[in-house]
C-alpha cells in the first residue's frame, strides 16, 4: 500500500517540482553558449576594424572620395607590378634610392622639360620676333611630348616604388592627381592637331596648358608629401 502511494506521489504534478530534472542545466548551458556567441562576434567586429585600418589615406584631402572610383582596380595593377617589384626586391638597392628616386626624376621631368616646354609655348603666343617664334613652334611640342611620355613612365616608376616598400597604391591623393594630369596631357596632346580648323583652340591649349602645370606642381606637392610620410 506505502509502495502504490509512493508511485501514486510520483505521477502528480508535485513530483516534477520536487524532484531534479536534467532540463535545469538549459539555462546555464544558453547562457554559456549566447556568451561565446558574443565572444566571436566581439572577435569578428575587432577582425573587421583591424581589416579596416589597412587603407591609409597619406593626406586629409577629400580628392581620393570623389575620384578613386575612375581609377583603374588596385589589385589587377598590383597583379601586373608585383613580380616586377619583387624582382627589384632581390637587387637589395638602396633604400634611399627606392624611396626617391620616382620623386627626384619626376621633379627633373617637369622643372626642365615642363617648365621650358610652358615658357616657350608662351614665346609662341606672345612674342613679335620671328625667328624666336619659329624655333619655339619646334621645340615646345618635343619637350611637352617628351614629359608626356616621361610622366607616363614614371607613373609605373612610382608604383613600382610603393609596392617594393609593401605600401598601398591607388589610395593617396598624389595617385588621383596624377591619372588626371596624364587624362588632361592626353586631351592637349590631341588639341594642335585641330587647330587648323578651329582657331580658337589655340586659346583652349594655352589655358589648359596652364591648368596642367598648375595642377602638376599641386601634384608633386602631394608627393613630397606621400614621400615624406613613410
Amino acid at each position: 500500500m506505502a509502495m502504490q502511494a509512493s508511485l501514486l506521489l510520483s505521477n502528480t504534478p508535485f513530483s516534477i517540482l520536487g524532484r531534479p530534472s536534467s532540463k535545469t542545466a538549459i539555462l546555464p548551458s544558453s547562457s554559456r553558449s549566447h556568451g561565446k556567441h558574443l565572444s566571436v562576434r566581439a572577435s569578428a567586429l575587432k577582425k573587421e576594424h583591424c581589416e579596416a585600418k589597412e587603407t591609409h589615406l597619406y593626406s586629409v584631402t577629400p580628392l581620393p572620395l570623389l575620384f578613386l572610383a575612375a581609377l583603374p582596380g588596385a589589385g589587377a595593377v598590383r597583379s601586373v607590378f608585383g613580380p616586377f617589384a619583387e624582382l627589384v626586391k632581390t637587387w637589395n638597392l638602396p633604400d634611399w634610392l627606392i624611396h626617391w628616386g620616382h620623386p627626384g626624376n619626376m621633379a627633373v621631368v617637369l622643372f626642365a622639360m615642363g617648365g621650358y616646354g610652358t615658357y616657350l609655348g608662351f614665346r609662341i603666343r606672345f612674342s613679335d620676333d620671328i625667328e624666336e617664334k619659329a624655333k619655339a613652334k619646334d621645340l615646345h611640342p618635343k619637350l611637352l611630348g617628351g614629359m608626356f611620355f616621361f610622366f607616363a613612365l614614371g607613373a609605373t616608376g612610382g608604383i613600382t616604388s610603393l609596392l617594393t616598400s609593401d605600401k598601398p597604391i591607388f589610395e593617396s591623393p598624389h595617385a588621383v592627381t596624377g591619372f588626371i594630369g596624364l587624362s588632361l596631357l592626353t586631351i592637349q596632346t590631341i588639341l594642335p592637331s585641330l587647330f587648323e580648323g578651329n582657331p580658337g583652340l589655340r586659346n583652349v591649349h594655352g589655358i589648359l596648358g596652364s591648368g596642367i602645370m598648375a595642377l602638376f606642381l599641386f601634384h608633386a606637392t602631394l608627393g613630397l608629401q606621400l614621400a615624406l610620410s613613410f
